[in-house]
């Protein structure tokens, strides 16, 4: 295992400055944010970024991500322009060493949260979900009313979006989702590239639209849909967390000895009711993960791949991006080293 650490880029408010100066961070994850979804990424502009973290003494091991187009999903007649697209993009990756692509396969929506700064005990602010709360939200005003989506789609967009989804099943998506992996792992493998699948956040349908990469059973048919080691998973100990019937570990140790974790976020989370949850500082005592048990698995299983502390609350009066501030992140960062540390000795 070696650690990284999340960073958006020069408008991060977070420098990669700042993160070399963490203790054991060796690698940045990051992406090209501004370019169109897609379209292919330029090697130059890649190429550029990788010399921005290089600069620092950091290396990019891991895109996160090249966002999979919303006609790719839906199996779209113009599906396979795009995935030509996206497979542009792979390529350059590989070109440049960074082994490592994480992507989704959500439905209009990346990760959700009813609330981007809850109160916890210690004064801290955390990011938190209630579905009831996410019930309450008007779509027909777009995106407006949801938190940390103010810029993603005007409401005539995200109507024409979700009448789209109203047709498309559960195993649709998966078809669609096969049909992605059947033309993109080759090119990754040939590239070097391994693919991981980051998990559904969170792991259950909202908005009537359905989210396939939930539990255990998902990750093993995920895995089988194209069984090349570059077709894998991102372990996210967060999302996967969130529904109770997940057993982490045990999750983690069945993909893990298929040698297909290629990439582990971790982070720790409290259930607090049914689809509600909010997320905890990183050790096990916190929240409803046991890490420990977490990175257990992953080390008796070779895991050598990237990892980082995830969402971070926002501590010591902090302020920015929410769940991606410097301090908890960095005490997250430490913490899972130090378990680490513990199982090589």
């Amino acid at each position: 295992m070696y650690m990284t650490f999340r960073w958006f880029g020069p408008s991060d408010p977070i420098s990669l400055t700042y993160i070399r100066q963490i203790p054991g961070v060796r690698a940045v994850v990051s992406a090209l944010y501004d370019l169109p979804v897609g379209a292919p990424w330029p090697r130059e502009r890649l190429e550029r970024l990788a010399a921005d973290v290089g600069a620092a003494d950091l290396k990019l091991a891991v895109v996160e991500s090249i966002p999979v187009h919303e006609d790719i999903k839906l199996g779209r007649p113009n599906r396979d322009r795009l995935i030509a697209n996206y497979c542009e993009s792979v390529r350059a990756m590989g070109q440049l060493g960074i082994s490592v692509l994480c992507y989704n396969f959500m439905p209009v929506f990346d990760w959700m949260r009813t609330d981007l700064e809850l109160p916890l005990p210690d004064g801290s602010t955390a990011l938190a979900y209630d579905d009831r709360a996410l019930a309450a939200v008007d779509l027909r005003r777009g995106t407006g009313d949801l938190p940390g989506w103010a810029a993603a789609y005007d409401a005539a967009e995200l109507q024409a979006l979700l009448a789209a989804y109203r047709d498309v099943t559960a195993e649709q998506l998966w078809e669609h989702l096969a049909y992605f992996l059947e033309r993109v792992v080759p090119v990754a493998a040939e590239a070097g590239v391994r693919l991981a699948i980051h998990p559904d956040d969170p792991p259950w349908p909202i908005f009537g639209l359905p989210r396939i990469i939930c539990r255990e059973r998902d990750l093993v048919r995920l895995v089988g849909l194209v069984d090349h080691r570059s077709n894998g998973v991102t372990l996210c100990t967060g999302s996967l967390g969130a529904l109770p019937e997940n057993d982490v570990p045990a999750m983690a140790r069945r993909i893990g000895a298929l040698d297909r974790i290629h990439f582990a976020h971790c982070r720790n989370v409290r259930v607090t009711g049914e689809r509600q949850f909010h997320e905890t500082p990183h050790p096990s005592a916190f929240g409803g993960v046991d890490l420990g048990a977490v990175l257990s698995a992953l080390h008796s299983t070779g895991f050598t791949g990237p990892m980082r502390p995830d969402h971070g609350r926002m501590i010591w009066g902090e302020r920015g991006r929410p769940g991606y501030g410097l301090y908890d992140r960095a005490l997250g960062a430490m913490y899972l080293q130090g378990l680490w540390e513990g199982l090589t000795q």
